[in-house]
């Protein structure tokens, strides 16, 4: 049974700003001859890493609600140059549209269990999403 990871995604103020980023990191990678592949760094090392790339994915929380998720690829534990441990999350450069849901701020990652996540937008049915700002008012009142 797969296992999703919930996370900040500090600096960015829109989903569009997430994908701006994800483009420009890519870029930068293939100019410099690197391997083409985005991840993020993180401290604490999953202990349920089997589970997790059972399908699981890292959903964004931005702006005081979840509003996408990136599917994982893969966990790599190392060591840094201090010796650290670390872990590098990589995902599929691919970000996937959730319906909002509001999340408060908290530091690090936590396990999301597949029934707790917001299900995907899909793609041309039933019209656009509400705006996000709208969203954010009608959670507030108890509405969403």
């Amino acid at each position: 049974m797969s296992l999703n990871l919930i996370k900040l995604c500090v600096g960015c103020d829109s989903v569009e700003d997430l994908e701006e980023w994800i483009r420009f990191r890519l870029e930068e990678k293939r100019r410099a001859g690197q391997p083409v592949e985005q991840f993020h760094t993180t401290r604490m090392v999953p202990k349920r890493v089997d589970e997790l790339l059972d399908g699981g994915s890292l959903y964004w929380i931005i702006k005081g609600g979840v509003q996408c998720r990136q599917r994982l690829a893969d966990i790599r534990p190392f060591t840094d140059g201090e010796g650290i441990g670390r872990c590098h999350l990589v995902f599929e450069p691919v970000v996937i549209r959730t319906h909002w849901q509001p999340r408060r701020p908290f530091q690090g990652w936590r396990y999301l269990k597949p029934e707790d996540a917001p299900g995907d937008l899909a793609n041309g049915a039933g019209g656009e999403e509400l705006p996000q700002k709208l969203q954010r008012e009608l959670s507030e009142l108890g509405l969403l």
